[in-house]
Order: structure tokens, then sequence, then C-alpha cells
């Protein structure tokens, strides 16, 4: 099946023409409050400079929206081809390209998403208008999502427009273990689940084992405790490249985290402030993850376990072989479900948004960090790329680790049980934590 021709896949034109409202003042609202020294940012590896990538989420609805649909259209912006495609302009170019001033970007993203709705009024869209335009916001959620990180990584001030930070939430600890139940496990997006992208096509069957899996993240306090075992400095722990990244790094603590007079403490964006114990820890690696795992006699999960934990229902002592969208069902997330969408400006205790819970007892899959899994980021049987935006997928596959389930900084509409989220197993900057699965099941 195609989701770009099928049917049940349109979308109103006035309910896309608000999610593309919404994503635009969204995007907006994330580098309001910062001036133009600090839209100009150091030139390093894990971030982009703030014009810039304003400026391709403008784009991406130039060339991979408009464009698409009317061939014969010309680019909304002169030269934006050589400032704005991130697969023709080398990351540290970036700082060096004549891009247009804070408001002539401004301009050209208010210009663009214009040009979007305008396309919205006079007809209604079909199944790959549909996915067209859905392709266009949840890729300037991803970046908004990116903006919010940069943000913390850069020391800038936490965000306005998000809600009160969660300072833990006072809902404590999650401890221990739930049994999952293994069988042939249907891994990947459904057809008909609506929005994919190309490296979740399509659900195929694999054979899960059974196993034990933990009902929440791993804490702060209990990565507290890898660290004063002497965790970071014990070699037996780390694989070979995770050793050569923590010995070139000279990490011995997460990147965020300092020692002060009554215990941890961590910076929160601009502000030190205490560790909350029992929020998941964040900003870690996966060969920190791997290295807690070793120390812990613990183990990662992979991604099919996961996200069967996730998605599948128990059923006489195996899965029924219904699959969720996300853990507690198929309703949207609302609130009281998960740690979404900046309502909360950072991480949860492990124990909060019981109404969450998978069918197998996992408590947060969807919210609060990106959990790390032991899968290398590698196309699933029958790979194709088969819609406009090529170069999500394909060129990352390999050395690059499967993160599932979303963070707090995540838009609701890009978090689900399928998604797929994959960085280099180096990247501590982005809003990634992990859980840990027993070594064998009894």
């Amino acid at each position: 099946m195609n989701i770009l021709t099928d049917k049940h896949f349109e979308l109103p034109a006035a309910q896309l023409a608000r999610m593309i409202e919404d994503a635009y003042d969204y995007t907006l609202a994330c580098v309001a409050d910062l001036d133009d020294e600090q839209l100009t940012v150091p030139l390093a590896e894990i971030v982009n400079p703030f014009r810039w990538e304003l400026g391709h989420c403008a784009f991406f609805y130039d060339i991979f929206l408009l464009r698409v649909l009317d061939a014969t259209r010309e680019p909304m912006l002169e030269n934006g081809d050589n400032l704005y495609n991130s697969f023709a302009v080398d990351h540290d170019d970036r700082w060096y390209l004549d891009m247009p001033d804070r408001q002539g970007t401004l301009d050209y993203m208010e210009r663009v998403k214009d040009a979007v709705l305008e396309s919205l009024v006079s007809s209604q869209p079909d199944a790959k208008e549909t996915y067209l335009h859905l392709l266009a916001v949840v890729h300037s959620d991803m970046h908004c999502e990116a903006f919010t990180y940069m943000r913390q990584t850069l020391g800038y001030a936490e965000p306005a427009f998000a809600g009160k930070r969660a300072n833990g939430s006072g809902a404590g600890p999650l401890p221990g273990d739930v049994d999952v139940s293994g069988g042939m496990f249907e891994l990947g997006a459904d057809p008909k689940a609506g929005f994919t992208f190309d490296n979740e096509k399509w659900a195929h069957t694999v054979e899960v084992a059974p196993f034990k899996i933990a009902r929440a993240a791993v804490t702060n306090a209990e990565f507290a405790a890898f660290i004063d075992d002497g965790g970071y400095l014990e070699k037996d722990l780390w694989s070979t490249q995770g050793w050569i990244w923590r010995t070139k790094s000279g990490a011995q603590q997460p990147i965020y985290w300092q020692r002060g007079d009554g215990g941890w403490l961590r910076r929160h964006f601009n502000k030190i402030v205490p560790m909350e114990p029992h929020a998941p820890a964040v900003h870690i690696a996966w060969y920190e993850a791997e290295a807690f795992c070793n120390w812990a006699h613990r183990r990662l999960p992979s991604e099919a376990e996961w996200e069967l934990a996730a998605s599948a229902e128990p059923s006489g002592g195996g899965i029924n072989g219904i699959k969720r969208r996300y853990p507690w069902g198929d309703e949207d997330p609302e609130p009281e479900l998960a740690n979404l969408d900046r309502r909360m400006n950072g991480c949860a205790d492990v124990a909060s948004f019981a109404e969450g819970d998978s069918a197998f007892g996992c408590r947060q899959l969807i919210g609060n960090v990106w959990e790390w899994t032991a899968s290398p980021f590698y196309p699933y049987p029958g790979y194709v790329i088969d819609y406009p935006y090529k170069e999500y997928s394909a060129p990352w596959f390999g050395y690059r680790k499967v993160l599932k389930g979303g963070s707090w900084g995540t838009r609701q509409r890009f978090a689900y049980n399928t998604l797929r989220n994959f960085f280099q197993p180096y990247r501590n900057d982005i809003f990634a934590g992990f859980r840990t699965c027993a070594l064998e099941h009894s």
C-alpha cells in the first residue's frame, strides 16, 4: 500500500492549515526572546546557526511541498537552494553564507507560510498533498526540539515558551521490572496507521523471546550510584569505542552534572539547579548508557523489545496481535498521559503519568526522555526510498543508534510507538536517557 495514494489518509484543508499556522507560531516562539548576537552561535558540530535553521525550515516547505505540487513554481527566495539545502551546504560552511539578516529571514518564513496556506484555499488535498503538508509540519517540529536543546547546549535562558519547570514533579521513583511475553511481533508501521517516515515502512514479522524490562527509565539517583562507584574510570565497563570517546572527551559524569556541597547539581539551560533524584537521567550518550548497563548487570532493550513493550497487548501468555499507536492506546496524547510539547520545562519524576502506562505496565515510554535502544539504525526489509525527502534516512543507516519515544521537548504529533529517531552514540546534547532489561528472563 502506498500512503501517498491511500484515500483514508486525506485530511481536511482547514485542519492542515491550523497545523501549519501552529508549527509556524511555535517555530517563531523558539527564538523570539533571543537577541541578534545569540542567533549567531559558535561553530560546533552539534549546533547550527539559528538564522540558518530558521531559513531551512521555510525552505523545506518551499522545495518539498510547494515545488513538488507545482514543478513550474519558482523558488520563494533567490539563491535559497544554495543557502538552505542541508545536503548541498556542508555543515561548517553554514557560518559563512551570505544569508538574509534576522528580519529578512522572518520575512522569508512568512512569505512561504502564506503561500502554503494559499495553496490550501482552493482545493481539498488528496492523500499525496496531505502527506507532504504533514511531512513539512513534522520537519519543523523536529527543528523546534533542536532549537530547545541547542539553547541548553549554549547555556541560554530556559525557554520562555515552555511550561513551568518540572522540578522532578514529586511523584518519586518507579523501581522494578515487568515481564513481557514474547512471540511473533509486527515491528514497524502499519500502512493504515497514519503519518509515517520511510524508515518505519513497513510492519514485518519478527520473533521476540520473553524478556523483563524496567518499568521506568534510569533515574538520576541510579546513575549517580554508577558514577560514585567509579563507573567512568573502569575501562572494563566500556566498549572499545565507548572508552575512546570517554577518554577523548574527559567525561567523568554526564555533561551538565557537577558536584555541589550538598550533592549533585546540574545545569538547566543557564541556571545551576539541584539534581532531581527520581527524574530520568538525561543528556546521556549511548556509550554512557552501555557502560551503566554493564555495571548494573543489565542491558539495553532492542528496538523490537522496546516497541513490543510499548505497543503490544498480552494475551494468554503471549501477545494478541493488536498493536497500539501509543502505549496507552490509540487516542492522541493528552496532558495527563505524557510529558510532551514542552508543557513542563524539563523532566518529570519517572513515576509520573501513570495513566500513560503500556499494557505491560511500563511508564513514560512516550515523553519525558528519548530512550536509547541497543539497535543500530538500519532499514527494514524491503525498504524503498519512495517519498520526496530522500535524504531523511538513507544516508544515516549503519553507525547511528535507534532512540524511541520522544522527550518533554517533542511535539505530541511527532511521538508514537513506531517512530524511529537516530543519532550517533556519542551525542549527549539531545534529550536522551534510557531504560534497561534484565540479562536473562526467568
